[in-house]
């Protein structure tokens, strides 16, 4: 028997994760759900299960990079195929005047979790992805997006949530773009594109930043399911807005800020896993 199409979603466990493995559960579907907490993905792999879909659970702290690698070996381990991979987790901009706070590994925790997990978690799990009869990778970013300063990447220097946040989503989008050029270039089937579902959807992470919700979590999962299964994910290196194609921050589009991003990005995992 073929294995089941194959659904990685990082972040299941709450808001547009939780709202999406619930879209897709069905037979003939794996979710692999990711979360921290184990009460709560075992609540929404019960509910996968109880709409017959399939669901396996996956714990890690995506702020920690060793935890991503272990991630990554338990879904090459455990499962031979993979077809979708959803970087969802995220971390908001926090609470007005909130410190700032660092990741297990001593990185600014909103590039730590937001970005450069996703980033190598994607790098680990390529791979597979490319096995896949038509590999997906969509990275779930924002509309707010500041650009990076490669001289203060961690912003030691008047730091701000709101502005760890929106750096942190447009390094998914330069991201994106520059893995979709090199696949392309590498001849692979794998797409890869970035959105930003929906403005202020009615999650804990808009809840805690104070703001009220302008959008439904439905908002947000139909404009990802677009990417997930419909025609708009069978091409790659889009930024899309909602279900529409539009154009990220300046910074996205510039090959030097790519190739920048890629060395950091390289540099700060090899750092984390010694």
């Amino acid at each position: 028997m073929p294995s089941p199409r194959t659904i990685l979603i990082t972040g299941a466990t709450d808001g547009l994760g939780r709202g999406l493995a619930l879209r897709l559960a069905a037979p003939g579907t794996l979710l692999i759900l990711h979360g921290r907490s184990a009460q709560r993905a075992a609540e929404v792999a019960a509910r996968v299960r109880a709409q017959g879909g399939a669901a396996e659970v996956r714990l890690a702290d995506l702020g920690e990079l060793r935890q991503v690698d272990r991630l990554a070996d338990s879904v090459l381990r455990d499962f031979d195929r993979l077809d979708v991979l959803v970087n969802n987790a995220g971390v908001g901009s926090g609470a007005p005047g909130a410190e700032r706070q660092l990741s297990l590994d001593g990185y600014e925790l909103r590039f730590a979790v937001n970005y450069l997990a996703g980033y190598h978690l994607t790098n680990r799990l390529l791979g597979r992805l490319n096995e896949a009869p038509a590999g997906r990778i969509v990275n779930v970013s924002s509309a707010g997006q500041a650009p990076i300063d490669f001289a203060d990447p961690h912003i030691t220097r008047d730091y701000n949530g709101g502005t760890a946040y929106c750096r942190s989503k447009l390094a998914q989008v330069l991201f994106t773009f520059d893995l979709a050029e090199r696949l392309a270039a590498e001849g692979s089937a794998v797409t890869v594109n970035a959105l930003h579902p929906a403005t202020y959807m009615a999650t804990t992470m808009v809840r805690d930043a104070g703001v009220e919700p302008w959008s439904t979590v439905d908002e947000g999962v139909d404009a990802a399911m677009g990417l997930i299964t419909g025609e708009a994910g069978a091409t790659s290196g889009g930024y899309f807005n909602g279900t529409q194609p539009a154009r990220a921050h300046a910074q996205a589009y510039d090959p030097q800020a790519r190739v920048q991003l890629r060395a950091l990005s390289a540099e700060l995992v090899a750092e984390a896993l010694g």
